[in-house]
């Protein structure tokens, strides 16, 4: 039993290459984010002005604050990159914490903790030319023995950042391992600016547990996500914060009195499906969407079948197909005996 923390903070979606598009932003916000993160996007392409690049920062007046995160190992390209975003932006994070190898191998993401001096003068340089607030994510350091976020994070509060979100692992690490929240913790005592604590929050209790380690001002949720933004609302409810009936209260209500948890699951998945299709056809005027397979996928993770679905769906070419395929498998886990008899 999840013991509710009486002060409510801010939960914040991670930024996820591939995951994170507008229409999942937005279905996040409906389903308890505070706040939403775009897919973290390359300065160098954004600088040239590269269409591709720009599509991932679009937004929509449902999504406010409005908030880009951009990485990139030129002190130049960051710079016009910020000058550019910020008459649109609310707020504009600038990555740190990514350890994909094709990134840091650019001096980009968290290869930069190696170098604080470096990173330190990028920020400040891109804090200069800003006319909106700017934040930055980080991981612990770049190796297992060279935790250098305490450090950095001291010297960002300094150059005027609005908060700092912390990823408790470092760039050797990857996802390996566990988040070190009393690292996290350490970093939320060392400064005044707001920290947001990242990593291994998923479901209610974990983040009971990460807030009463880190003392964090707010936590950020990223693989805990994929397949289930509900995550958010289910959060709030479970540390008391909200009481408010949800659109899948009603579905809820009509199972069976008898019905398992991954029935449940499954109907909370189907509505918030249904819900990503709905939202990817009001926001992408017609283009494909080509993170569809990739959403699709995780929406059947952790459920009956899902093995087998999944096989299916790497298989099929046709958008039409691949959807129905996920509604009709998600609503055969909410009702097993009735679905497939008729």
């Amino acid at each position: 039993m999840v013991t509710p923390r009486t002060e409510r903070v801010p939960l914040f979606l991670a930024p996820m290459a591939g995951v994170t598009d507008l229409p999942f932003r937005l279905l996040a916000r409906e389903c308890g984010a505070d706040v939403t993160v775009t897919e973290f996007t390359a300065a160098s392409g954004l600088s040239r002005a590269d269409a591709n690049s720009w599509r991932k920062l679009e937004s929509d007046p449902r999504e406010q604050p409005f908030v880009p995160q951009i990485f990139g190992g030129d002190k130049a390209e960051m710079i016009e990159t910020v000058r550019q975003l910020s008459p649109d932006a609310d707020v504009i994070d600038l990555n740190f914490g990514c350890p994909a190898p094709k990134v840091c191998r650019t001096s980009a993401g968290a290869a930069m903790l190696a170098d604080p001096d470096r990173l330190v003068e990028m920020v400040e340089a891109c804090i200069e030319v800003a006319s909106c607030p700017v934040s930055v994510k980080l991981r612990l350091g770049a190796g297992n023995e060279q935790q250098t976020a305490e450090g950095i994070a001291r010297r960002l509060e300094t150059a005027g950042v609005l908060r700092i979100a912390v990823h408790g692992r470092t760039l050797r690490q990857g996802y390996s391992g566990e988040s070190d929240w009393q690292a996290i913790g350490r970093i939320v005592r060392a400064v005044d600016v707001p920290v947001i604590a990242n990593g291994d929050v998923v479901d209610a209790e974990s983040a009971r547990r990460c807030l009463a380690v880190t003392g964090a001002a707010g936590l950020m949720i990223g693989r805990g996500a994929i397949g289930d933004p509900a995550i958010f609302s289910s959060i709030s409810t479970g540390l008391g914060w909200t009481h408010i009936e949800q659109p899948w209260s009603a579905d809820l209500d009509r199972l069976s009195s008898g019905a398992d948890d991954p029935a449940r699951r499954a109907v909370v998945k189907r509505w918030a499906w249904r819900r990503y299709l709905e939202l990817s056809a009001e926001t992408l005027n017609g283009r494909r969407n080509k993170h569809l397979k990739r959403h699709a996928i995780s929406f059947t993770k952790g459920l009956p079948g899902s093995r087998d679905i999944r096989v299916e769906l790497h298989r099929v070419k046709s958008a039409e197909r691949l959807t129905d395929i996920v509604d009709a498998h998600l609503t055969k886990v909410m009702h097993p005996v009735t679905v497939g008899s008729v």
